[in-house]
């Protein structure tokens, strides 16, 4: 069996005991999932299941891997799993440069190395000379381009995205799906999408999956 990618091995997340939301699924590596389904459908918690940040109440069977490494069991930070939410999350006390400093991988050593690493991570994002500003200063989409860089500068091994597309307007809308579909294509990130908007799926190109409540 191929073990490259993220691998949801007959995963059922429980709610209070009871079966909330189960599904079997390999996602290969630069491959986009997608899920939809209604609100309250347990979308959020596959995500939260997948990061090892569930809430109190909840519990999952099954297992869930990446690369062939089980994670199931492991804390958040040690299963370098990547996650996009609809707000920017941009620490406002932090310069745009020092923000993508907090992301970067601890392997980059060195102040002069790993500012350098910043300045060419904002120019690929066509942000070069920024590092200063203030968050506050940005646009939309320059916040979401910030966003997704500092994700990626933590080198993370799968992507998840929970509706990161929703609170843009409609042309910002566009840019960044393609902006965050072709990165994840081109680092090899297995991705999976939850959204509401159908055009996101569309743009993703991938299968779809529609989930279902259990109870």
């Amino acid at each position: 069996m191929n073990e490259s990618g993220l691998i949801l091995d007959h995963l059922t997340v429980l709610r209070g005991g009871a079966p909330l939301i189960s599904l079997d699924l390999h996602i290969a590596p630069g491959e986009v999932v997608t899920v939809m389904g209604p609100s309250g459908v347990g979308k959020s918690t596959l995500l939260a299941a997948i990061t090892g940040s569930l809430a109190p109440g909840f519990s999952l069977r099954g297992g869930i891997r990446l690369d062939g490494r089980d994670l199931t069991a492991l804390p958040p930070e040690a299963r370098h799993v990547g996650i996009l939410f609809q707000d920017d999350l941009l620490f406002p006390h932090l310069s745009v440069g020092a923000n993508l400093a907090f992301g970067l991988n601890a392997r980059v050593k060195g102040r002069a190395a790993r500012r350098a690493r910043v300045e060419e991570a904002l120019a690929e994002i066509g942000l070069a000379g920024f590092a200063e500003r203030d968050p506050a200063t940005l646009s939309g989409g320059q916040k979401a381009r910030v966003a997704l860089m500092r994700m990626l500068l933590s080198e993370p091994h799968a992507l998840l995205l929970d509706e990161p597309f929703s609170r843009l307007d409609a042309a910002l809308r566009g840019q960044i799906r393609e902006l965050v579909f072709s990165r994840a294509r081109a680092l090899g990130l297995p991705t999976l999408l939850v959204t509401h908007d159908a055009a996101d799926a569309e743009t993703a190109g991938g299968r779809v999956i529609e989930l279902a409540a259990l109870n």
